[in-house]
């Protein structure tokens, strides 16, 4: 038996015999009724006369009451109960009438072969061979008593002895029978049972697909749909107005999916350009087969290609990071060289006072290389962050005057704010620093209204739960919502000089820092990209 099913019990193997049952106990309400009718309708002188007149009408009688009760219970009660109460009630007066209606003994004998043989159909083997046994002693009894009674007139031992190998035979041969016959139930029943069970996987797997599924029949109707399908349908599949599956016409919920099916039908070519089922979602690439050979049902599968931008994005990323952790360790080389470079010179007499500024400049920026360097290196290789105990405060003055030190910045303003005088946080300094410079320089670029210099400001404070959070807010224009929830994606950007890395790479070193990085909208206008930072010390890998 299968794993994972339970094992049938004897009632489920016997409710496959209750249909047997049934004709049985129709068959012996005939039997009783043939009897009262020979003995008591017009047809009295087809048989000889009974060897005991009252004797026979009174197990006739008897015997059709007998019988109408257990044709009438015969679907109540358990059914071995049932079937050896009948296959005794038989016997009993099946040889009752043989003795007392000698003419139609044979008869009556040849009517109970079937009693014995359904009984043992019925019954487990042990049962219907007692029957068997019981039905030749009850006949050998029965001619004995004639006998005795000096009653046989001209009968012989053969006969019964006859009557007892087919009732032997017969009971042999049907309780086989049965007991093929419950193991075929069984299992069937168990072969349901799994076919039922591995229906449901199906049918959860296919539900929890990413892939949309439909089934459309000849007329064009949706017969069934995952949910992944009713998702890329969209609302005219989904509201509350449209018809129930089955009844629903893909011609009214997507248009160009019943255009291309038909054209698929008719020439067999298949359109696998991207197609945008419904407003705000995603394009989809449809796929057409038959659910069987010569069938007017057909599955449609639609492909979700924003998944396949996704897995592409994945692949593209692991890629990119082998290649920009060998990049930084070629830039380490000649980065070094040039920090050295700066060192001789800062220490040499003949340079002037006013290149020793820019010289500090250079060094400082070379520091500052080197640590994006290490950064990019230690997100390759999932190395933790390296937190220190740091005050933002003075943290956010300190990176504002070097990048205003660094950036000449014209007319524009960058400033550093907050409400308290200090603020400590438990975060790595420097790539802190490195997303704070994205998020400024993103705000300086972009943050500002057409003609007017970019105000900006890096605002440290602690949030409504005690965070220790940094807000770097401008004046400009905002972002869409269209724009703002694909921000953080890799490779996205607005620009035709960007990447579309700044964000992405900033997000996943505050990650690496139990930070979150997220885009904020102003209601008074401008943008603000807010990092939160956990209040807790361990920190995961970036």
């Amino acid at each position: 038996m299968s794993p994972g099913f339970a094992p049938l019990d004897a009632a489920d193997a016997d409710r496959a015999l209750r249909r047997e049952l049934y004709f049985f106990t129709l068959y012996r309400l005939l039997e009783a009724a043939l009897l009262v009718f020979f003995l008591f309708g017009p047809t009295t002188g087809l048989i000889d006369p009974p060897r005991h007149d009252l004797f026979a009408r009174s197990v006739a009688l008897s015997y059709l009451f007998i019988a109408a009760l257990l044709f009438a219970f015969g679907r109540r009660g358990e059914l071995r109960s049932q079937a050896l109460t009948g296959i005794a009630a038989d016997l009993f007066f099946g040889i009752l009438a043989i003795h007392a209606m000698p003419g139609a003994g044979t008869g009556i004998a040849l009517m109970l072969m079937f009693n014995v043989g359904a009984a043992a159909l019925l019954l487990p083997a042990r049962y219907g061979l007692s029957a068997a046994a019981v039905a030749v002693a009850g006949l050998i009894a029965e001619f004995l008593w004639a006998s005795l009674a000096s009653e046989s007139e001209g009968r012989t031992l053969a006969e019964p002895i006859m009557f007892a190998i087919g009732y032997v035979a017969i009971a042999t041969l049907t309780s086989i029978l049965g007991r093929q016959m419950r193991a075929s139930y069984d299992l069937a029943e168990r072969r349901g049972a799994e076919a039922a069970h591995l229906g449901e996987v199906n049918e959860l797997i296919i539900r929890r697909l990413r892939t949309g599924v439909l089934l459309v029949d000849r007329q064009g109707l949706v017969r069934l749909a995952n949910e992944a399908a009713m998702l890329l349908l969209g609302d005219a599949a989904e509201g509350d107005e449209a018809p129930p599956i089955g009844r629903r016409s893909l011609a009214l919920a997507a248009p160009e999916l019943a255009r291309r099916l038909a054209i698929w039908r008719t020439g067999g070519r298949s359109d696998e350009s991207p197609v945008q089922l419904a407003p705000d979602l995603p394009e989809v690439v449809p796929r057409f087969t038959r659910l069987l050979a010569g069938s007017d049902q057909v599955l449609i599968f639609l492909d979700d290609t924003s998944l396949v931008s996704r897995h592409a994005e994945s692949m593209t990323l692991a890629t990119l990071g082998r290649f920009s952790a060998s990049l930084a360790h070629e830039i380490r080389n000649p980065l070094a060289a040039i920090n050295y470079a700066v060192q001789l010179l800062e220490e040499s007499d003949d340079v002037p006072t006013a290149e020793r500024r820019l010289l500090e400049i250079i060094r400082q920026q070379g520091v500052r290389m080197n640590g994006i360097v290490e950064n990019v290196l230690g997100m390759a290789r999932r190395e933790p962050a390296k937190p220190e105990h740091v005050e933002l405060i003075g943290f956010a003055r300190l990176f504002v005057e070097e990048y205003l030190a660094s950036h000449p910045l014209d007319h524009d303003t960058l400033r550093a704010t907050g409400k308290v005088s200090r603020l400590p946080a438990l975060i790595d300094p420097r790539q802190l620093h490195q997303v704070l410079t994205v998020l400024v320089h993103n705000a300086l670029t972009y943050g500002r209204m057409p003609g007017e210099p970019a105000r900006v400001s890096v605002h440290a404070y602690a949030d409504e739960v005690g965070l220790p959070t940094i807000d770097v807010l401008d004046r400009g224009p905002g972002i869409p919502e269209s724009v703002a929830s694909r921000l953080f994606r890799p490779f996205f950007t607005t620009s035709s000089h960007g990447t579309g890395l700044g964000l992405y790479i900033a997000r996943e070193l505050c990650r690496a820092n139990q930070a979150t990085l997220d885009y904020v909208p102003m209601p008074g206008g401008g943008g603000c990209f807010r990092i939160r930072i956990a209040g807790g010390s361990t920190l995961r890998p970036a």
